[in-house]
């Protein structure tokens, strides 16, 4: 369990995107990954400076906490980030087995400031073919090869 939130924590994360802002580094998000107190990762966002689209704050915040820790699954632990995550980040924090998110500025206020999350969250819940990007399957048969391979695997890792 994460206990009781830190409001300390979300303001560790703020001021990480403040500063990342004020030195030019990148945008206006910050996040801290926190287990039983304790802080085991942060991160700001690099998408500029790495030229890596999936840069963000949160992500790179799991990236780091899981190098620490040494584990891909972050279950015990609370993201703490500057602003309501996008849906990559989101999804990101699930895959982790995050245990709770605390977050400062919503969807909304990003949009306002021109980061415009809410449209993914519109399209989604689109029909695949309503979408400005639209998914096209191929070769579904042969990429079944994949999973029949994973399901007979006897050396998988569960995640």
């Amino acid at each position: 369990m994460t206990g009781k939130p830190d409001p300390e924590f979300l303001r560790r994360a703020i001021a990480l995107a403040t500063r990342n802002v004020l030195s030019g580094a990148g945008g206006p998000f910050g996040a801290v990954i926190v287990r039983e107190g304790r802080v085991v990762g942060e991160g700001v966002n690099t998408v500029t400076a790495t030229l890596d689209p999936t840069a963000h704050a949160e992500v790179n915040a799991i990236r780091a906490a899981a190098k620490a820790l040494g584990t891909f699954t972050l279950a015990g632990c609370a993201l703490y980030t500057s602003c309501e995550p996008c849906p990559m980040c989101y999804s990101a924090a699930h895959w982790a087995r995050m245990e709770r998110v605390y977050y400062g500025a919503s969807a909304a206020d990003a949009a306002r400031a021109g980061s415009d999350d809410l449209f993914l969250y519109e399209e989604l819940r689109k029909e695949k073919s309503e979408r400005k990007l639209q998914p096209t399957q191929l070769l579904g048969n042969e990429a079944w090869a994949s999973f029949a391979a994973w399901i007979a695997a006897s050396n998988k890792v569960d995640y």
